[in-house]
């Protein structure tokens, strides 16, 4: 049950960061230049509340854990860390194949 879960959100996560990059290659272009969209922006346009909390909760309770870790990761294209955690969660939750050769 566990993996199924694992790798139904991998799959959706995947699909997101796919969607993310159509759609900043659909506006690079459109505009003949290179746009990106950051996983923050994204973030704030689609719940800008939970973004400012979280971002007011880091800076007060881990100060330098939220300037050395989570900014520069916010700052990354949208697509980075969707089709990251995707990818790790489909790693973790894959089906081992069984080796012919195995011990049963």
């Amino acid at each position: 049950m566990i993996r199924f879960l694992l790798r139904f959100v991998g799959f959706w996560l995947l699909a997101g960061g796919f969607v993310a990059l159509v759609v900043d290659g659909t506006r690079s272009i459109a505009a003949s230049a290179v746009e990106l969209t950051s996983a923050g922006d994204a973030w704030f346009v689609l719940a800008p509340d939970s973004l400012s909390a979280l971002e007011a909760w880091g800076r007060e309770a881990m100060p330098g854990l939220w300037e050395h870790l989570a900014a520069p990761l916010l700052s990354l294209p949208a697509f980075l860390p969707l089709a990251g955690l995707g990818l790790i969660l489909l790693a973790i939750g894959r089906v081992r194949e069984r080796s012919r050769f195995e011990a049963a």
